[in-house]
């Protein structure tokens, strides 16, 4: 029930009524980034799950929003054709462009609400322009009338069958609030019959469009031929209902809507009626609906709103003097205006006893009835047409009272009517209107089509188009590439005098404008040709230039010099005729000429514009961008189809085209705009940018971007029909991922198009095994399979489904499967997504095990199941015995509303399967992760309980399980890291390689991930993941020359993703390397003299040092050592050499000497426990986090300067595992000095102590910071201290002042430049904003020095001389490389990668801290903090790459888009910050940190840092050591389950 309130504009009173009327609502807006007048009153209608007054069910209004370039009417057919009651809520612009739908909508009981515009001044040309239609039209006056005949429009729709378009002026303003519209009125007005009949009917169209084969028609009795009783001839078995299915429905015919015209009164109570007892039937036919029919229905439904709410309404509606003379006919905005001047005139006004006339129902035009309307006193009219741009002499409306009045026998009219342009009023020029227009109809010969009031108005907002903010980024490449040459036909804002704005920016215009551009060239280049011939300059110079301009004017590159020449001449000359060259200057330059577009042209609608610039030959390069995301596509209307205008281009064989992505390819998009501009022809270049509303973030564009790009949905290419004549290919595939399964389906397509050509009895066979039912069979052949392999078990069946995010789940399920059968069940395991759903009901035993995913949802692997048994009405499970095991975590969500996410999966699936008659054989058993063994505390009690239940608890002789396989395992068995890694690059069925190869690949210094973003997609399409490879070089120092560089770069480009990652630490790393490619990368990481080996894995990692170039000398003794502890605690294995590094003879290739022996001196068989780090800082600047590491090194300087020795830190560690509060991070205890020469030997013999004594068998345990608590610190120095043969000196002085970088130039002591580069988050890339990879890469090719990386992820061009500083200054000016005015937070802001690649994050974060923390700027600018520096800190999983258990301010992912917050970290990177909130999103961030920051701002003590601040005011407590770090937080996690 819609509770009753108010409404202030027609905009809502419409939509409301349309809401509580429709089905399916088509909201048409501007742009979805902001509501239109419509769409806020139905959202908050939706929001309160408002039904339908014709609801089915229980079901809600559909509400579709979308743009209105994108082709809106073609949303009505699909709802319309499954006999849904569908309204539209649109402006007049979308009318004319809508032609062709509004024809094919006539017979369809569908409502189209339409606001004219603009608001100031309507043009109600948009009207008269679709009058012929067939569409029922009425005409509202005032915000009462708006909703009064929102009500008649469905009313009349639903009696006749019909298209109604209800139309009225735009509300400017919100006006005085009237009551909104009741149930009651909609109740009586709505004919309850007719909507059942349209629902049921049968024979609908099938084809694109709702009205293919069927009218609006109704059905009437047959008059009887004789007196003899009709049902004397009717079968006595035909019912008194079927005679009612005829009358009110005919629902065995193909009409829509069957309308009977016999019915009186819409309400319920008086409808044609026959007795139940009945048994006989009067003859019937059916007819089209007439106008007769609809004036019939209008006058019906007008005096139900009477009766209803004593508002009354006429087809034609008079009012004023009865006995008038003169009357105004008024069709526009101001008909309101009109009767009210009318009524306050005075007594000697010349138009006080005037009648004003307006149609409330326009079409059909009853104009038979409008002499009956009027006063028979009246003998003159006044025609008042709000009709801007008139196209014929006469009014539309003006010729429709000529010929219906000059029709009318006794008129006396047909000589007296006048017609008028009406313009903009108000109420000031009111009253000087009407006198004007009543003076010249009395006139003796009254003067025709005299303009009243301004055609001017002032300006409406609702008028301006805007171009998405997301379409810049075309934009902007289009401008970096061409610059003064480029020229955009159709760019929204251009001037154009006269010509309306929107059709300005219409593609017609656009292209008409190029023509007449391109013939202005033309003539501008005749015109040179003659000014050169003629001396009229000042001077000489200028015909020099322009003769020489002349032979360039057409080459694209020559004549930008020329032009710039040419203009500078005639600017320097200053005669006359310069001056009027200079008018012109543009057409000096041969252009780029662009016509941008978007998808809407891919409709119907728009192709034409397409069809002409093709069939031209015209050298005009079009720029489509289509905004449609691919998982809008997947679940739109399969019969809403954009034509494909690249390959309709395409087959005109003159034309360039390319498909690009600029989320995807960058580089492509350069390619492709590049090739269309020097392409002689026409050229489409099909854009993608995918958003649902225009302010969408850049991230949210990008995941769009990637899945449709991956799945093929939108390939990227290049096509140019002539490219075989110069020796290219004619096409270019772009998609790399899709290029593999490209040539197998070419492969296998051939296969079968030789198999149908041998046996054609196979081809319907084969066209049907695509799609679902693929899927279908290999789910019901992997059953199968199962089901053959348990035939020779004897114990009861068991069938075990699991849904599983992180492994756990499936894990246990498959465990239990195990022990089933070796307790003689036949039992089988998968997960659910595999099991075929048609199988359920017939299961004996049914055990389910789910994990909790996100808030509180199914796993990706479960979740088709569960809606399939949510959802199903079918499914009875009498006969099945069930179990259900759920896996969470009870503080996952500490805040008592959160609780309900706990284990919901499995309480969810628990309480369905009961449900629907399922029999519980062991209660629902829920594991969850805070209990003292985590989720095997539960299910050890659950599982005994199942056995019991199915009488096999008490097996004798049950062998005992195999342990599971360990990283330890893997370790061993792997022959010094070699394992199966060759075999699984060689196997090309696949782009993974197996887990255990997966692990073991680590140590050669490379991760399988897949990206995430598409995960979910490719696995509803049936493909596996997007597997790819993560590379990480080792890289000790984070030290590399430019030539290194320039050759990571090349890696980059063609083996990865085109961007490279400046990694925490130091070290390049590059993402989205194909299997296929992996050895090639390694072999160019190798001639670059680098390597990944160690770069990750169970042992030593990179070692990082302090990058800060003050001290430049002492930093480089320093580096020295970080390189040499690195090959120190090198492992020996020559498998890296012989996996990746191998000549193409297979012959092992040699890098600085032979290749070592398969021993492993240091670490043995099986490595480490876990990863090993070790940093170096240089104090006084932290910059390398030197407390977060295994070991850390802190320089001391000797009495001369150089490098004394190291005070030694260990038992660093970030790792942690969240609500696991036996892991923890640790900051590093002070062992003591070692001198330089001996630190070597020193990280070696710590490394040997954590070698022997870290935990192999928790990895969650095995990091060395657990070791050394476990020890006791002075225990394990004293082991290492043996080992060494010598003691820990005392630790030496040392003092840090910060741990983040130092931006911009700095000079050395030895007269060297240091230029340190902000690279956020360690992001090199190029985007349309900023070339960023590019500009870093021209300056490599001339930089003599080196680039050093820094722990916080920038990039320092160092050791620039003097002699080469201007040429890397005008570099970086150039692209923008020297831009440091960040404010500090952001410059102090650091985060690890993340989505989509990291395959254990649980959040985003280095495409989202830039996000968040320009949200955040605005209040430090207003706090006065812009400079002022805030550690921030962000990573997408616990596990700390980014080190953020250090920060001031950290934000660790918990679930997607919800972080946990921690405060407190000391500046300098020696103090743990602690947890401040849990699980808390963007909104809440800001809600804690604007004001905290504002309070930062006012009550700080001089210096102080923001972590102590917080510490002092006492929003957080310390952290004093790592052990401690769960204690005191500020939000205390609850323990009890609500």
């Amino acid at each position: 029930m819609a509770s009753v309130g108010v409404v202030r504009t027609a905009e809502e009173a419409v939509a409301r009524v349309a809401y509580l009327s429709s089905d399916v609502v088509i909201s048409v807006q501007q742009t979805l980034g902001q509501q239109s007048k419509y769409s806020a009153q139905l959202s908050s209608l939706s929001a309160t799950k408002t039904k339908s007054v014709i609801a089915q069910a229980d079901e809600l209004p559909e509400i579709q929003k979308i743009r209105h370039s994108a082709d809106p009417l073609l949303s009505v057919h699909d709802p319309a054709r499954s006999g849904k009651f569908v309204s539209v809520t649109t402006t007049s612009s979308t009318l004319i462009s809508s032609i062709p739908h509004l024809y094919k909508l006539t017979n369809v009981p569908v409502v189209l609400h339409v606001s004219m515009q603009s608001e100031e001044f309507p043009d109600y040309a948009d009207i008269t322009s679709i009058r012929q239609s067939g569409l029922i039209m009425v005409q509202s006056e005032s915000l009462v009338d708006a909703q009064d005949m929102a009500v008649a429009a469905h009313a009349l729709a639903i009696r006749s069958g019909k298209g109604v378009l209800h139309f009225f002026a735009g509300s400017a303003a919100p006006g005085s609030p009237i009551l909104a519209v009741g149930e009651e009125l909609l109740n009586e007005a709505y004919d309850k019959v007719k909507i059942r009949s349209y629902r049921v009917r049968e024979g609908r169209a099938t084809a694109l469009y709702s009205d293919d084969g069927v009218k609006a028609e109704t059905a009437e009795l047959v008059p009887s031929a004789s007196s003899t009783p009709a049902a004397t001839e009717t079968p006595a078995t035909t019912t008194a209902s079927t005679l009612a299915g005829i009358l009110n429905g005919l629902s065995n015919s193909t009409n829509p809507s069957s309308v009977s015209s016999e019915t009186p009164h819409s309400g319920a109570s008086s409808r044609l009626s026959v007795s139940s007892a009945s048994t006989i039937e009067p003859p019937t036919t059916t007819r089209s609906v007439t106008p007769d029919d609809i004036y019939k229905y209008a006058e019906d439904i007008f005096e139900t709103i009477r009766i209803t709410t004593s508002r009354s309404y006429k087809i034609f509606e008079y009012s004023g003097a009865l006995d008038a003379k003169a009357a105004v006919f008024v069709f526009g905005s101001t008909t309101d205006l009109f009767r009210k001047a009318i009524a306050q005139a005075e007594a000697g006004e010349v138009y006080a006893k005037v009648g004003i006339i307006s149609a409330r129902v326009y079409r059909p035009w009853f104009g038979t009835r409008l002499p009956h309307a009027l006063p028979k006193s009246v003998t003159k009219v006044a025609v008042l047409e709000q009709i801007k741009r008139k196209t014929t002499r006469w009014g539309p409306l003006f010729l429709d009272l000529l010929t219906c009045l000059k029709a009318e026998p006794s008129s006396t009219l047909s000589k007296s009517i006048v017609g008028y342009q009406l313009g903009y009023i108000n109420v000031t020029t009111i009253q000087q209107a009407l006198r004007g227009v009543v003076q010249n109809l009395r006139a003796e010969s009254p003067v025709q089509n005299l303009q009243v009031g301004s055609l001017t108005a002032p300006a409406s907002p609702s008028a301006d188009l805007a171009q998405p903010e997301v379409e810049t980024a075309y934009m902007r490449i289009l401008n970096e590439l061409f610059k003064e040459r480029l020229h955009l036909a159709n760019q929204i804002h251009s001037k154009n005098a006269g010509v309306a704005i929107d059709i300005s920016a219409s593609p017609e215009f656009g292209y008409g404008s190029l023509i007449a551009r391109q013939e202005k060239r033309q003539a501008f280049l005749g015109k040179i040709e003659e000014v050169v011939k003629r001396s009229e300059f000042s001077t000489d110079v200028p015909e020099q230039s322009l003769s020489k301009w002349l032979f360039v004017a057409n080459d694209p590159t020559k004549s930008v010099a020329a032009a710039e020449a040419v203009i500078k001449d005639l600017k320097a000359d200053g005669s006359d005729l310069a001056a009027e060259l200079l008018k012109d200057k543009s057409l000096f330059y041969k252009e780029s000429q662009w016509l941008i577009g978007s998808d809407a042209w891919a409709f119907d609608l728009g192709n034409s514009g397409v069809h002409h610039v093709l069939s031209s030959g015209k050298n005009v390069n079009m720029l489509i961008i289509d905004s449609q995301p691919y998982s809008e596509k997947a679940a739109a209307d399969a019969a809403r189809r954009k034509k494909d205008i690249g390959l309709y281009a395409m087959n005109f064989g003159n034309a360039y085209v390319a498909s690009v992505a600029v989320y995807s390819s960058y580089t492509q998009v350069l390619h492709a705009m590049i090739d269309a501009d020097k392409f002689d022809g026409p050229s489409v270049v099909l854009a993608y940018l995918p958003y649902n509303k225009e302010d969408d973030s850049p991230l949210t564009i990008l995941q769009e971007t990637k899945k449709a790009v991956d799945i093929g949905y939108w390939p990227l290419y290049r096509w140019d029909p002539y490219g075989e004549d110069r020796g290219d290919l004619n096409f270019n595939l772009d998609s790399e991922r899709i290029k593999d399964e490209l040539k197998a389906f070419l492969k296998r397509d051939n296969h079968l198009s030789h198999l149908v050509r041998r046996h054609p009895e196979f081809s319907a066979n084969l066209a049907n095994s695509y799609g679902t039912e693929v899927r279908h069979q290999q789910k019901r052949k992997a059953k199968d399979s199962f089901n053959k392999l348990l035939e020779g078990l004897s114990g009861p069946p068991l069938t075990i489904l699991y849904a599983s995010d992180g492994g756990n789940a499936e894990n246990l399920a498959k465990r239990l499967a195990r022990r089933g059968k070796a307790r003689g069940l036949k039992t089988i395991a998968m997960s659910m997504d595999d099991y075929p759903i048609e199988d359920l009901i017939n299961e004996e035993n049914l055990v389910c095990i789910v994990s909790t995913a996100g808030q509180g949802e199914f796993p990706q692997n479960g979740r088709s199941f569960w809606e399939a048994v949510k959802n199903s009405t079918d499914i009875d499970l009498a006969n099945v015995n069930f179990s259900v095991f759920g896996l969470g975590d009870s503080h996952y969500w500490p805040r008592k509303e959160d609780k309900i996410y706990y284990n919901k999966p499995g309480k969810d699936l628990d309480k369905r399967l009961h449900d629907i008659s399922g029999k519980r054989m062991v209660d629902l058993g829920l594991g969850n992760d805070q209990d003292p063994d985590a989720y095997q505390t539960a299910y050890a009690e659950w599982e005994p309980k199942v056995w019991r239940v199915l009488g096999v608890d008490n097996i004798e002789g049950l062998a005992d399980e195999p342990p599971p396989i360990t990283n330890e395992d893997i370790k061993s068995a792997s022959n010094f890291l070699r394992g199966t890694i060759l075999e699984g690059l060689a196997d090309e069925s696949t782009g993974a390689i197996s887990a255990s190869d997966a692990q073991l690949t680590k140590f050669h210094g490379t991760y399988m991930q897949d990206d995430r973003d598409v995960r979910d997609d490719r696995k509803a399409q049936g493909l596996e993941p997007a597997y790819s490879f993560m590379i990480r070089c080792r890289l000790p120092g984070g030290v590399a020359t430019p030539e290194q560089y320039i050759k990571m770069d090349d890696i980059s480009n063609t083996f990865s993703n085109h961007t490279l990652k400046l990694t925490t630490r130091q070290t390049f790393q590059f993402h989205g390397v194909l299997k296929r490619n992996l050895r090639n990368s390694m072999r160019a990481i190798n001639k670059a003299l680098m390597d990944t080996l160690a770069a990750c894995g169970d042992v030593n990692r990179n070692v990082m040092c302090s990058s800060l170039p003050q001290n430049s000398a002492f930093q480089k003794e320093t580096w020295a050592y970080s390189k040499k502890i690195s090959e120190h605690l090198l492992p020996s294995t020559s498998a890296y050499h012989e996996i990746w590094i191998m000549d193409d003879n297979d012959v092992k290739a040699q890098v600085g000497g032979d290749a070592v022996q398969d021993f492993e001196p240091l670490y043995g068989p099986t490595y480490l426990p876990r990863k090993y780090k070790i940093t170096i800082a240089i104090p006084p600047h932290n910059d390398t986090d030197v407390y977060a590491h295994d070991v850390g090194l802190i320089a001391i300087k000797s009495a001369d300067g150089g490098l004394a020795g190291f005070n030694v830190l260990v038992g660093g560690g970030m790792g942690v595992t969240h609500n696991n509060k036996k892991t923890y991070p640790r900051t590093g205890s002070m062992f003591g000095f070692v001198t330089k020469d001996k630190i070597h030997l020193a990280c070696e013999k710590i490394m040997l102590i954590q070698r022997d004594n870290g935990d192999r068998k928790n990895r969650k345990h095995a990091r060395l910071k657990y070791t050394i608590d476990d020890m006791g610190v002075d225990v394990y120095k004293g082991k290492v201290e043996d080992l060494l043969g010598f003691k820990f000196e005392k630790p030496r002085e040392f003092e840090f002042v910060s741990n983040i970088d130092t931006f911009g130039w700095i000079r050395d002591e030895t007269r060297m430049n240091h230029f340190t580069m902000f690279i956020e988050n360690g992001r090199i890339e190029d985007t349309p904003e900023w070339k960023m990879k590019t500009g870093i890469r021209e300056i490599a090719k001339i930089h003599k020095g080196e680039f050093r990386l820094t722990g916080n992820q920038h990039m320092i061009i160092s050791n620039v001389s003097d002699q080469e500083l201007p040429r890397i200054k005008d570099l970086m000016t150039l692209y923008k490389l020297d831009n440091i005015q960040h404010t500090g937070l952001r410059l102090s802001s650091s985060a690890c990668v993340a989505f989509p690649t990291c395959g254990l994050a649980m959040a985003e974060s280095e495409r989202y801290l830039p996000v968040l923390i320009t949200k955040l700027e605005s209040c430090l600018e207003e706090a006065g903090l812009r400079h002022d520096s805030i550690v921030m800190r962000m990573t997408g999983c616990p596990n700390g790459c980014a080190r953020p258990w250090l920060a001031e301010v950290a934000f660790v992912g918990k679930a997607y888009g919800a972080y946990n917050m921690y405060l407190g970290g000391g500046y300098h990177g020696n103090r743990l910050n602690k947890l401040y909130r849990s699980s808390i999103k963007e909104e809440e961030i800001l809600e804690i940190l604007k004001p905290l920051f504002k309070r930062y701002a006012l009550e700080r003590f001089e210096g102080e840092r923001f972590g102590d601040f917080v510490i002092r005011k006492g929003v957080i407590k310390p952290t004093m050591e790592g052990k401690r770090f769960h204690e005191d937080v500020a939000e205390a996690e609850e323990d009890d389950e609500e």
